[in-house]
């Protein structure tokens, strides 16, 4: 599981644009939600990403590494890799603090 913190120190302009992009079915963003399990930037200025989703299944499996990729785009990381992993899967217990409180968890 991500440490949300630590990221969110390291790469404040990376995790204020995870912030943007939701799961349509979850009305928490992925980086509360914690899909996203590791962030690298390169000395080339690219972005590795390691990310989740909260089933194989899920209804936006196709497009939700292309809006992860564009959101981290945007706080100008280019090119961005993302590695889309089920190892560890995913489960609720990956929710923020904050994101359990909103849902009434």
């Amino acid at each position: 599981m991500i440490d949300r913190a630590y990221y969110e120190e390291k790469y404040p302009h990376i995790t204020k644009e995870l912030h943007s992009v939701y799961d349509p079915e979850i009305p928490i963003d992925v980086f509360e939600l914690g899909l996203i399990y590791d962030l690298q930037i390169n000395e080339d200025n690219s972005c590795d990403v390691t990310m989740t989703l909260t089933a194989p299944n899920c209804p936006v499996a196709g497009d939700m590494p292309q809006w992860i990729q564009q959101a981290i785009e945007k706080s100008g990381h280019t090119p961005v890799r993302v590695n889309l992993t089920f190892d560890p899967p995913w489960t609720p217990d990956y929710i923020s603090e904050d994101g359990r409180l909103y849902l009434g968890m």
